[in-house]
């Protein structure tokens, strides 16, 4: 198997991509990345690219199954129009290329809560995503909806407290199915239920992704 990942040098797309170089299934890894993540591996290979040039790199997407794993914060990105860039722009055209190319299985992080018609912008600019990504019709298609979570050495003031919070519901019995998940578990998760899933379109809520807190 051959894996293509976006997003890579986030969180759960470095997890992701220890987890894949590990694993005996996987014979290569491609990333696609803004910036040098100084990884080697034998087994990896990193393509830096502009993501408003697709032009350049398109024909480089080849693969078995292509791992979206982009998302950035609004503070980060400084505006809902830049947010909305990165999270949904950036991440259809690099999966409608993956299925122009024959890419057949498709694996995105999404958010719990994702909706198209919610009335809170990030909740509905994930749903949107889904949307469209389910119609361009990939053999397998996995949606992960994970709970919040628990980045190592995270500087994300608000996700943090929001892991917090929970956790002290969690305490008191409440919101069990939000417990904040750790980027590992999810990357984990996510190759592990590409070994199991049939075809078509599988979507995993928070009390569906494995866990080992």
């Amino acid at each position: 198997m051959k894996a293509i990942v976006v997003g890579a040098t986030g969180a759960t797309g470095k997890d992701l991509v220890d987890v894949l170089l590990g694993d005996e299934e996987y014979s290569s890894v491609e990333i696609f990345v803004r910036r040098n993540p100084n990884l080697e591996h034998e087994k990896l290979k990193v393509h830096i690219i502009d993501f408003d040039q697709s032009e350049e790199w398109a024909n480089l997407v080849q693969g078995d199954v292509l791992f979206s794993c982009l998302g950035t914060t609004l503070k980060a990105a400084g505006s809902k129009e830049a947010q909305w860039k990165i999270d949904y722009d950036y991440q259809y055209e690099f999966a409608a290329i993956a299925k122009r190319n024959g890419v057949s299985n498709y694996v995105l992080i999404s958010s719990a809560m994702a909706n198209a018609n919610s009335s809170f912008y990030y909740m509905r600019m994930k749903g949107e995503l889904e949307e469209a990504v389910k119609k361009l019709n990939f053999e397998r298609s996995l949606i992960f909806n994970p709970p919040a979570l628990v980045r190592e050495n995270s500087d994300r003031a608000g996700e943090n407290f929001g892991v917090k919070l929970v956790r002290i519901l969690n305490f008191f019995g409440i919101a069990k199915n939000q417990k904040p998940l750790p980027t590992k578990v999810l990357a984990q998760s996510m190759v592990n239920a590409l070994k199991t899933s049939g075809k078509g379109i599988h979507h995993f809520q928070p009390k569906d992704i494995g866990r080992t807190e």
